[in-house]
């Protein structure tokens, strides 16, 4: 695949959300992956598949369902690191990184992902000279990352508030 195609439908993320409650709470509930669609509206589904991996179906602003394997490749409570690799209509990775922060915990979530579903490419490559970056797609990242930490569901699933958050999500 030519480089400028890998350019135009690659998307880095990165959001700080400052919670209060302890780094081992969160990181417990943010470990259980099959629990997100309780708190997290934008992930619809989990289903593992073994002890290190699963599917995953994702829906924001945009009327598509985005479906991914995720495997783990990192877990590592220590140093408060969660990190997966995912493939299907998404390919590339997503981190949590779980320390102590002012009143509680600090909690930054990071991806970097390239959209392969096919019909989210076409349309990318369509606007692509009319529009540098695709803002309905960054949006919908970034309503989807905002709405899980701070949705009233993820009490239901033992998450704790999310207090203050500076959520930024930059495309590439």
């Amino acid at each position: 695949m030519p480089d400028w195609s890998r350019r135009l439908h690659r998307y880095r993320f990165r959001s700080v959300w400052l919670l209060h409650a302890s780094p081992t709470v969160v990181y417990a509930v943010l470990e259980r992956a099959e629990a997100y669609p309780q708190w997290w509206p934008q992930v619809r589904e989990v289903t593992p598949l073994d002890d290190r991996s699963g599917a995953a179906r994702f829906r924001s602003l945009l009327p598509y369902d985005l479906v991914v394997v995720a495997t783990e490749r990192v877990r590592d409570p220590g140093a408060g690191v969660l990190e997966m690799a995912m493939r299907g209509d998404l390919a590339g990775w997503a981190r949590w990184t779980v320390v102590p922060g002012a009143g509680g915990t600090r909690a930054v979530f990071e991806q970097d992902v390239e959209v392969c579903k096919p019909l989210l490419r076409a349309v990318r490559a369509a606007g692509a000279a009319a529009v540098p970056r695709e803002p309905c797609a960054d949006d919908a990242v970034r309503a989807a990352r905002s709405c899980g930490l701070a949705g009233p569901r993820m009490r239901g699933a033992g998450h704790p508030d999310a207090a203050a958050r500076d959520r930024r999500g930059t495309g590439i």
